[in-house]
């Protein structure tokens, strides 16, 4: 058998949609809902090489990601890493657990082995609240996890993953704000956030097995949208006491008001933003969507218009 030159892993964004319960009261906390896109995507190359070496963007992420990996799964710590492609840091599309799982996927496969995704997370610490990351990089598409217990540690389960319609579509708008919370200050907002009232949590888990997935099943994306947009204002008042309101930042607000009144099914924040996202139909609806985004931002951020990712990380070798 011929030796591997060289591994290739894509890993499709996630939009993270909402968290279920931050009560905990039934044995597990978190929980959530999340789609995967094709764009943006990361492209991470790696090759065997005697030390670990890494390049491009986030090269420093990179190389503690490997090390963790290498340590947590037992792996050769020696490898060549080469980041072509990078997805947006701290903006809410899973730029930590994207590149986390794709530099432990690569080095597995360069020593001839295939690890489950959750093993590639719990070695490099990432799932310990969402999941969504792990399991958008897994399967792509639509995901619903189930939470973690209050006493375990390793990723929260998958409770269901479904395609999304092919012709829907995401407008991606990400404005030049701060970015959102990230490592040690996200930890510390948890720790301040206080139990939201029973009803709240109960709203978003009626909305989602109600409303959201029997849309999302009959691909009725009226109702999926008006379903995601109030789980986003729910969500966003669960988090008001460390963002300061319902959304990260004014102008976030701003969008999501704007794709709204322009039409979109729905609209919202990714995670803690500033990432905000709307739902179109097909293409022209999506292209009439983003232009009532540049509009709002008037040249402070971007815009783009993406499919949904109905496949999760791809990989190749060389």
């Amino acid at each position: 058998m011929s030796q591997v030159r060289a591994v290739f892993v894509e890993a499709p964004a996630r939009l993270h949609l909402g968290l279920l319960d931050l009560r905990g009261d039934l044995g597990r906390r978190f929980g959530g809902i999340g789609v995967a896109i094709e764009s943006p995507a990361l492209r991470l190359e790696a090759r065997p090489a005697e030390a670990l070496t890494a390049e491009g963007p986030e090269a420093e992420r990179l190389r503690e990601y490997a090390g963790a990996a290498a340590r947590g799964l037992g792996l050769p710590s020696g490898a060549a890493l080469r980041l072509h492609r990078a997805l947006p840091a701290h903006a809410g599309l899973g730029s930590g657990t994207q590149l986390a799982l794709a530099t432990a996927h690569a080095l597995a496969l360069l020593a001839g082995r295939r690890v489950e995704v959750a093993a590639l997370a719990e070695a490099t610490g990432r799932a310990r609240r969402s999941a969504i990351g792990t399991w958008a990089f897994a399967h792509g598409g639509f995901v619903l996890e189930g939470g973690r217990k209050v006493s375990e540690e390793g990723p929260a389960p998958l409770l269901l993953r479904t395609d999304l319609p092919p012709a829907w579509r995401c407008v991606l708008a990400i404005p030049d704000v701060s970015r959102g919370l990230s490592g040690s200050a996200e930890e510390q907002a948890f720790r301040k956030l206080e139990p939201p009232a029973p009803d709240l949590a109960a709203r978003v888990a009626h909305l989602v097995l109600m409303q959201v997935l029997p849309a999302l099943v009959e691909a009725e994306i009226g109702a999926f949208g008006r379903g995601v947009t109030e789980i986003q204002r729910l969500v966003g008042e669960m988090f008001r006491p460390v963002q300061g309101d319902r959304f990260a930042h004014p102008l976030c607000a701003a969008l999501v008001d704007a794709l709204l009144a322009a039409g979109a099914a729905g609209a919202g924040q990714s995670s803690w933003g500033p990432a905000v996202f709307a739902l179109a139909s097909g293409d022209a609806e999506a292209a009439r969507l983003a232009e009532a985004a540049r509009a709002r931002l008037d040249g402070r951020g971007s815009v783009a218009v993406t499919a949904f990712a109905n496949r999760g990380a791809r990989s190749w070798t060389e």
